[in-house]
């Protein structure tokens, strides 16, 4: 077992939780506002260099995008916090043998995916609908997407393998390369210059291919530079060989944590569907409310993200007293900055909604209305991810599942669809904070009650459990003896 410290890692066991945690959830934060910057100023090329029917193919494409990052988010998660725990506990063999099985699993399972993508492309979006118009635009801007999948799907692993070390100021680093390149290489790809043919929405996905590929490549000569621990040398090869029990792990704990993702785009896609009901001036108005809540929405995820990272080293290195700690700070940043944000939306809404809607249409003070009722209930969203981040560390990834489930689907678009004949269009915009309330009481009913520091995120290599200082022992991995039985793990 090794102790060296990864270069650019920051060891959250230790030190005060407050301004570590807040230093570790910036460059996370600063990464989410980047990838929203990204995606706004390629659909502004994109529209203005190709038009409308362009920009719908996109925005058709990006849907089943969105389904496979949601899918990658979870796995690379649980790969994260197994790396986290094994951090935590100062095993870095441990550690290279999950990015190894995760690196290998991630690879198969991309190019699966994008060779079935290439084939099935027209048929995917036929399925969604995409009108007809825009379906070749479409097919063509989807089929460089998936090719470019393996990269960004290997990019997405290796920056949240780095951030379960202790070191998002990395993956915020080369985030900022890969946003930079996609931007500048868009105009340049879409409509051709010097030796360069115009590639028209083709360009537009090639830009995100090379992008991701650059970055990622440059990521990975920095990391061998630095003799980073976390990737196996020439002589381990043998840690890119998928161990079933890490294996398991990872996507036993992923695949609830990625339908987490696809419960939400469900949901939002039902709430639409309702939206829509209303006419083209109110599915405006609440389209445009919808592009602010994305940044009032950006601290809480930031700061979950962070929380889940540090209270997996802390979970593997026994440190419990600190767990509860990690929560209570992370509680405390969201509220006060998503509530400011919150706050500052009321007194500007009319101005940034401006940005966006007509000043003299009726959409403005409709979306105005929206805001007013649903906008505040993002700061007791921020505090269920929080919660949700911390006990997800631990690998209880199904409470905060169901709690999704229960909250989304069984109150939020039942509240909306039936209270419409007495409420109209306000039981949609009533029905956010009703189901955010839900969601808060649930979480922290779990949080207080639930038996999530008892869960084991693998049964056969237990990097988790109680700890002394609150009364309940975890074993470490280094002490847990099915562990020690195991060579072939170590």
């Amino acid at each position: 077992m090794s102790s060296r410290p990864a270069p650019g890692a920051r060891d959250l066991t230790t030190g005060p939780i407050a301004s570590t945690l807040a230093a570790f959830a910036l460059p996370v934060l600063g990464g989410n506002v980047l990838q929203s910057l990204n995606g706004s100023v390629n659909a502004i090329w994109i529209g203005n260099l190709l038009g409308e029917a362009a920009l719908t193919a996109t925005s058709n494409a990006n849907l089943v995008l969105f389904l496979l990052l949601g899918a990658v988010f979870g796995v690379a998660m649980a790969a994260t916090i197994l790396v986290g725990q094994a951090f935590g506990a100062r095993d870095i063999d441990r550690a290279k043998h999950v990015v190894g099985t995760g690196a290998t699993f991630f690879f198969a399972t991309s190019a699966v995916l994008a060779t079935a993508g290439v084939i099935f492309t027209p048929a995917i979006l036929r399925l969604l609908g995409t009108p007809a118009e825009a379906l070749p635009l479409a097919i063509a801007y989807l089929r460089v997407i998936f090719v470019a999948v393996p990269f960004m799907n290997a990019f997405a692993f290796a920056m949240a393998v780095m951030r379960g070390a202790g070191d998002s100021k990395t993956p915020f680093y080369f985030m900022a390369l890969s946003v930079a390149l996609d931007i500048v290489l868009n105009p340049l790809l879409i409509r051709g210059v010097g030796p360069i043919p115009a590639l028209g929405i083709a360009g537009s996905a090639l830009a995100t291919l090379i992008a991701q590929g650059v970055s990622f490549a440059a990521l990975l000569m920095l990391l061998y530079r630095r003799q980073h621990p976390l990737l196996p040398r020439r002589h381990e090869l043998g840690h890119f060989r998928p161990q079933p029990h890490l294996l398991k792990a990872i996507v036993a704990k992923g695949v609830p944590m990625g339908l987490q993702m696809v419960v939400i785009s469900s949901a939002a896609l039902a709430m639409m569907g309702l939206v829509n009901g209303y006419g083209v001036q109110t599915a405006a108005a609440y389209g445009v409310a919808a592009q602010l809540w994305t940044y009032i929405q950006m601290p809480a995820l930031a700061i979950g993200a962070a929380a889940s990272s540090m209270a997996a080293q802390n979970v593997g290195a026994g440190r419990w007293d600190r767990v509860g700690r990690i929560a209570g700070a992370g509680i405390g940043f969201n509220i006060a900055m998503t509530g400011v944000l919150v706050v500052l939306l009321y007194f500007i809404d009319r101005a940034a909604l401006g940005l966006f809607l007509p000043g003299d249409g009726g959409a403005i003070e409709t979306a105005v209305h929206i805001n007013h009722l649903a906008s505040w209930s993002f700061v007791l969203f921020g505090i269920t991810i929080v919660l949700f981040g911390v006990v997800r560390a631990t690998g209880a990834v199904m409470p905060p599942l169901i709690i999704l489930c229960i909250s989304l689907l069984g109150v939020r678009l039942p509240f909306a669809a039936n209270l419409q004949d007495s409420l109209g269009a306000d039981a949609i915009w009533w029905s956010f904070p009703l189901g955010s309330a839900v969601s808060v009481v649930l979480a922290l009913a779990y949080y207080r009650f639930g038996g999530w520091r008892k869960v084991q995120f693998a049964a056969s290599t237990p990097a988790t459990g109680e700890a002394a200082d609150t009364g309940v022992a975890a074993p470490t991995m280094d002490r847990d003896p099915e562990y020690q039985a195991d060579p072939q793990s170590r």
